[in-house]
Parts: structure tokens; sequence; C-alpha cells
């Protein structure tokens, strides 16, 4: 019981205040990689990059928050989550300055790269703060919901951004606007955040832990993000994912010898810590290759301008704004968490289906009931594979559990746009016109989405559910 109390104990009175500023991580890390997309084709064209070259400012950013989120977030129970987090909020903001003022591509990657370590402090560091200002049950299920509605809302806003600044300012406008919120956010962290104070007994940071799963997962973003350009059967894909698969062992043969791991392996057999996460490798697997398919398809097929194919993604928006930041953690404290995944899984297997009509010849009609459905499953799943992800984390483990979940979902996405780019392009018949035969080859992505949706169905039946009795048993 005292463990409990520790656990979850509240580190200062302004709760409040604190959960905004873990809000304000989030938002620079989903508001930049939105209104960068934006910007991306005004970039190109100032520095007369090829589409290959100019895809790397994008994947530098991805590369390097994935590779240091499990680094990062054990960093931060080692040497207190404030440190990780203000120094990435320092970090991030030096790199956008510095980005924007980039004489050339290749100094942009590189400060976008920086960028990315930056952002996977914060993020990483945000998320384990937030594991401890918020204990098991229905308040850390509202300040879920919360979180996800500003980061549906940041998604779209950055889009938005992103345009308005590259047209009337210049792409170098969406590196400079992160520069005052830093600041702004970096003083407040300072003066607001207490030191939490989570070192483990006896615990130094695993060096080879942290360079093997670091180097690890880095490859494997690395060939999942040549996968959905070149695809997985190119030497690019294949060479970074074999090498990542022998120093990802090397990586578990490291913690299994470890006095102090990185990642205790005890800790994925806790509860539904590897199952949740597993189903958090498929989620976001369905939803980066489904998106993706969508957005090109309005404007490929359709012929919708980005302004349009972006207001044609806007219910799903909306559904994720209200269901996902207000309802789901109702539909949580009343169903429990098992079953809110198993109704997930099926409704987002049952929308991505119902897109599987489209056609060359079809109009935006077609794509909306699939849309809503998917949409409506994803809102509600996300808080519910989250909350399973991190249900029984103990004091001293806030910044593993995020880093786990966190990795996870940053995988997820390349591996779902490289696998489904994968299979549309497998099928898009050479004969036919180049419509019909994207449209084919996304009929059959889609299918593939669909039956991802089924895995993550068994995958969610063996969900452990973390019951009422628990959480009060918990909080007693």
């Amino acid at each position: 019981m005292q463990e409990s109390v520790r656990q979850f104990q509240r580190p200062v009175a302004k709760v409040g205040l604190i959960f905004a500023l873990v809000i304000v991580a989030y938002f620079l890390d989903v508001i930049d990689f939105s209104i960068v997309q934006v910007a991306l084709p005004t970039i190109r064209s100032t520095f007369q990059a090829s589409l290959a070259d100019i895809q790397w400012v994008v994947s530098a950013y991805a590369l390097t928050i994935a590779g240091f989120l499990l680094l990062m977030g054990r960093a931060g129970d080692v040497y207190g989550q404030k440190k990780i987090f203000v120094g990435g909020l320092v970090i991030f903001t030096i790199a956008s300055f510095s980005g924007g003022l980039a004489p050339s591509l290749l100094v942009l990657v590189i400060t976008r790269a920086i960028q990315g370590i930056g952002a996977a402090m914060t993020t990483v560091t945000a998320f384990a703060i937030f594991i401890a200002l918020f204990p098991e049950g229905p308040e850390r299920n509202r300040a879920f919901g919360v979180l996800i509605a500003v980061l549906s809302g940041g998604f779209a806003a950055g889009s938005v951004a992103g345009g308005v600044l590259t047209t009337f300012l210049g792409w170098r406008a969406v590196m400079f606007v992160n520069v005052p919120i830093g600041i702004a956010a970096a003083i407040a962290c300072q003066r607001v955040l207490p030191n939490f104070a989570n070192r483990p007994e006896n615990y130094h940071l695993d060096v080879a832990g942290a360079l093997t799963v670091t180097v690890g997962t880095s490859l494997v973003v690395y060939g999942l993000t040549n996968a959905a350009t070149v695809g997985l059967t190119s030497l690019e894909t294949i060479i970074p994912l074999i090498v990542s698969i022998f120093v990802l062992s090397a990586f578990l043969v490291v913690e299994s010898r470890s006095k102090s791991p990185l990642l205790p392996l005890g800790f994925l057999r806790r509860g539904s810590v590897l199952t949740a996460n597993t189903l958090a490798l498929v989620f976001t697997s369905i939803i980066g290759g489904v998106s993706v398919i969508i957005t090109v398809y309005l404007q490929t097929v359709l012929g919708y301008s980005p302004l349009y194919a972006g207001l044609g993604i806007l219910p799903a928006a909306l559904i994720f704004l209200v269901v996902g930041g207000w309802g789901a953690a109702k539909v949580v404290d009343r169903f429990g968490v098992r079953r809110v995944l198993i109704a997930s899984s099926i409704m987002v297997s049952a929308g991505v289906a119902l897109l599987i009509p489209i056609s060359a010849e079809s109009s935006y009609l077609v794509v909306v009931p699939g849309l809503i459905v998917w949409a409506l499953g994803a809102s509600i799943g996300f808080p519910a594979v989250n909350i399973a992800a991190i249900a029984g984390t103990k004091h001293g483990e806030e910044g593993l559990a995020s880093g786990i979940v966190n990795t996870s979902f940053r995988i997820g996405f390349p591996l779902g746009l490289a696998v489904l780019l994968t299979v549309a392009g497998a099928f898009d018949p050479p004969t036919t016109s180049a419509a019909t035969g994207l449209v084919t080859g996304f009929q059959y992505a889609l299918a593939a989405g669909a039956l991802l949706g089924l895995l993550g169905l068994v995958i969610a039946s063996r969900i452990r559910d973390v019951e009422k009795h628990d959480w009060k048993n918990r909080l007693m």
C-alpha cells in the first residue's frame, strides 16, 4: 500500500499547469511533423533537390526520434525526468533555429536529425511525467482523452499553419515558429516542474544496451523508410533490416546479462505490457498505411488539391478530437480496456474493409463511411492501448514504460506504410491506365489493412484487463 502511494503521489499542487507543459511537448512534435510535410515541395524547389533526397528532411527526424526514445526514457528514470525534458526542449529549439538558417539541404537534414533527438527527449519524458502525475483509473483515462484531443487538433493546425507560413513567409518560417514556443516552454518547465527523484538504488545507465538498442531501432526505421519508397525486396531495405536483427539480438543478450539493464526483460512479461505494445504496433501500422493511401487517392486519382484533400480527412480528425478526446475515457471506464480494444479492432478492420470499393470513377462519398467507422474505432482504441501498455508501472519505471510504448508507435507508422505500399505496388497491373492500376493496388493494400485489423482483434482478446477494483486497490 505504501509503495502505491509513493508511486502515484502528486509531486506538486500545480497538476494542471504541469499537464499543460506535457501537452506543449507533444504539441511541438506533432505540429512540427505536419507543418514540415506541407513545406516539403517549397524546400525541394529552394535546394533543387530530387524527390528521394528531400524525403530525408522527414526521414532524418523519424530515424533519431525512434532510435533514442527508449534510451532517453530510461535516462529520465536514472537522471531525473526534468533534466532530460528541459534539455530536450533546448536541443529542439536550437536545432529548429539552425534549420531555419540552413544554407544547404545537407545542413537542414542534419538539424532535423538533431531535432529528432530533442523531440525524443521531450516526448518520452513528457509521457513519463504524465504517468507519474495521474494514477491508474478514471482520472488518467480522462487525461488521456484531453491529450489525444489536443494532439489531433495540433496535427490539423500544423497542416494549416504550414500552408500559411510557407505561402506568405517562406519555408524557413516553419522552422522558426518552434523557437519562441520552445524558449517559453523551457523557461516555464525550469520554474514549474519538480525534480522527479526516480533513480533506482545502485542503478547506472546501461551503455552497451543503450548503444545496441539505439542503433538497432534506427536501422529498423531506416529499412522500413526505404521499403516505403523502393520496396521490401530491395537491397536498401533488406540489408539494414537484417543488420538490425543481429544488433537487436545482441541487445537482448546484453540485457539478459546486465546487472542494471536498460530494459529489464521481466518488465515485458508484467501484465499486458508486451501484448499491449504489440497491439500498438499493429494499430499504428494500419493508421500509417491507410492514411497515406487515402490522401494519395484523393489527390492523385480524384484530383483534389492538397487543401481539399485535407478537408476530406477532416471528418476523421473531428472524430478523434471529440470521441477520442472526451468520449473514449467514459467508454473505457464503463466497459474496461479489453472490451474497448476488441471493439476498436473490429471497427478499424470494418472501416478499412469499407474503403476497398474505391475506384477511379467513384467519388468522395465512397470514402466517407469507411473513414468514419475507421476513425471511430481508432479514436477509442489509442487511449485504451496506452492505458494497457503502462498499467502497473512502478515508481522509477515511468520513463521505461514511456520509451517502450512510444517506440512501438514510432515503428508502427513506417512499418504499415512499407507493408501496404509494397502490397499496392505488387498488385498494380502494368497493362491498365495509371489511375486504374493505382486504385487496384490500393484495393489490395486496403484488404491487407483489414486483415491487420483482424490480427489486432486476436491480440486484443489476449489483453489482460485492468479492472476498476484494481485501480482502487492501487490508490488505497
